[in-house]
């Protein structure tokens, strides 16, 4: 007798879909605060003043990529998102990322004026 229920993919339930979007969302705001800050220049963090435009030390950087990333981790395992279950849950947290991403590349392309 065979054990399907060993090899059954779990069930997909609709909050998946929302922690691997907010996963993707995490995961691509670490890279630039990590980057900025193990490079030692300052970048804004919700944590300057003003919050999210004027500018955080490279350390606080650090901290905050380290926080986005354990919150992306968390998410990304919550979500079920692989290869084995659902794909879709990979193309939403893409979404994510590139929601993310488009999101950043407005908020920061003035950060020099703050």
């Amino acid at each position: 007798m065979e054990n399907n229920e060993a090899s059954a993919a779990p069930a997909i339930k609709w909050y998946h879909y929302a922690e691997a979007f907010f996963a993707g969302f995490f995961l691509a705001n670490a890279a630039p605060h990590f980057i900025h800050g193990i490079s030692g220049d300052a970048f804004p963090t919700p944590f300057a003043n003003p919050p999210g435009k004027g500018l955080s030390s490279p350390a606080i950087n650090v901290l905050w990529a380290c926080f986005n990333l354990l919150a992306g981790f968390l998410l990304l395992k919550a979500s079920k998102a692989s290869y084995k279950n659902e794909k879709i849950l990979l193309l939403v947290l893409f979404i994510g990322i590139l929601a993310c991403a488009f999101m950043l590349s407005i908020w920061f392309q003035d950060k020099m004026k703050a």
